[in-house]
């Protein structure tokens, strides 16, 4: 499959700066390719923003990667153990090309918030919210490591 990765990194960046979290960005920039309107992906993805419900935990970049994996290499057939084995392999695969490129695939380690207590409340996005984090950088990056795999892979 043809597929221009700068243009999808893109268009993740683009979601996030238009609010969307960071798990929606990723997963959004892939819906037409994995079958799924953008406002079905945008609601299936919104509780990982945030390293899973701002709790800073996983980056909701690194989970929007594995929702995609649940559809780039599915195992919908709990007792087919290969199938299972290409899923946690490609999901493992994606964290650890990001966490090489980042540092981190946490959250609160990557925004370097350590003993900041986790909040619902979202953060208003302002410019100087989007001058002090790196999460339209870490969304683009996660966007480009799916690309290239479906580049390679499909």
């Amino acid at each position: 499959m043809e597929i221009d990765i700068e243009a999808r990194a893109e268009a993740a960046r683009a979601n996030f700066k238009s609010g969307y979290n960071c798990a929606q960005s990723v997963v959004m920039a892939y819906a037409d390719i994995i079958g799924l309107d953008k406002e079905f992906a945008a609601k299936m993805s919104a509780s990982f923003g945030g390293g899973m419900g701002r709790m800073r935990e996983v980056c909701g970049t690194v989970s929007g990667m594995s929702m995609l994996a649940g559809f780039l290499s599915p195992a919908t057939d709990p007792s087919n153990m290969a199938q299972r084995k290409a899923n946690y392999a490609l999901v493992q695969d994606f964290a650890g090309k990001f966490r090489a490129e980042n540092g981190s695939i946490v959250c609160r380690e990557l925004l370097a918030l350590d003993g900041t207590q986790p909040s619902a409340q979202p953060s208003e996005r302002t410019p100087e919210y989007y001058r002090r984090r790196a999460c339209a950088d870490y969304v683009a990056a996660a966007a480009r490591i799916v690309g290239e795999y479906i580049a390679n892979n499909k």
